[in-house]
């Protein structure tokens, strides 16, 4: 009886210290260095988000949203964390800690040089409108190319020239809804089109599902577009500007931006930065090249 009194007091002890531990961690570091600093050491390591989420048992969303500082670590998570990572709890908080640790060449993704970007998604309307129409003319005649397929397509031309460029496409802001990622007042956007005489809206039925779709009435102004902003566009009308709603939807689905944000809330940019294969489109052994 009294061992088993001695093993509960011990473990209730080191609880108690665990607990100290993790609120003296969010008294002196942020959420987001917390994030850093795992992420750090999951590099130094050598490890990826997929294979520490599975050591952790969590998902990979759950684990980039904590290095990104948008999810907090609860002391059984940090627990666990530690000890893969094989480091001890108490050195985490210290301002000193990096300075004895090992420096590895193994970072996941990791650019040739750092460059400061703009995060923050700020909307340039005429360009997003010009696109817009850009897209709708590649696909003009498409029979597929309704609401659902248009969105996601101006998505992942958005998110894969911010993964590409390391600056905004169009600056739309995207958010995460049942059917995928929806440009944030994009139905103001076009019913103001309408109303300029760009667009034309027309109700009609696909497969016997309705369906909304929109017509360009303008040519699109090509000189206000970069090379490489056409280019990054017709790559994702060529690769996906035939798939049905039921497709790119799913497809969007699988896509680590939309995974690791949450329903309803804006889908950060930087995301794109945590692709895997199919959907990173940038290649992080040139970075002159595009996949």
């Amino acid at each position: 009886m009294n061992h088993l009194f001695d093993l509960i007091k011990n473990i209730f002890t080191f609880v108690v210290l665990i607990c100290k531990i993790i609120n003296r961690m969010y008294n002196i570091l942020s959420q987001k260095q917390i994030g850093q600093r795992i992420a750090e050491l999951r590099k130094m390591k050598g490890l990826s988000q997929e294979e520490l989420a599975k050591k952790i048992k969590i998902s990979r969303p759950s684990l980039t949203q904590i290095e990104l500082g948008n999810r907090s670590v609860d002391i059984i998570e940090m627990q666990k964390i530690s000890r893969v990572l094989g480091f001890s709890l108490d050195d985490f908080v210290s301002e000193e800690f990096f300075a004895v640790q090992e420096p590895t060449l193994n970072y996941e993704k990791a650019p040739k040089y750092q460059k400061e970007r703009i995060s923050e998604p700020l909307l340039q309307l005429d360009k997003f409108k010009n696109i817009l129409l850009y897209i709708l003319e590649r696909c003009a005649g498409k029979p597929n190319v309704g609401e659902t397929v248009l969105y996601k397509l101006l998505y992942f031309s958005d998110f894969n020239y911010y993964e590409l460029y390391e600056e905004h496409l169009t600056g739309a802001a995207y958010r995460k809804l049942p059917y995928g990622p929806v440009p944030h007042n994009v139905d103001a956007i076009i019913n103001q089109m309408i109303n300029d005489k760009q667009l034309q809206r027309v109700k009609t039925d696909y497969h016997g599902y309705p369906q909304v779709r929109y017509l360009p009435l303008v040519k699109t102004d090509l000189t206000r577009l970069k090379a490489s902003e056409k280019d990054v566009i017709d790559r994702v009308v060529e690769h996906m500007g035939d798939w049905s709603a039921v497709t790119i939807s799913s497809y969007s689905h699988k896509d680590m931006p939309w995974l690791a944000s949450k329903e309803g809330e804006e889908i950060n940019y930087e995301l794109a930065f945590y692709r895997e294969p199919p959907f990173s489109v940038r290649n992080y052994g040139d970075e002159s090249e595009l996949k």
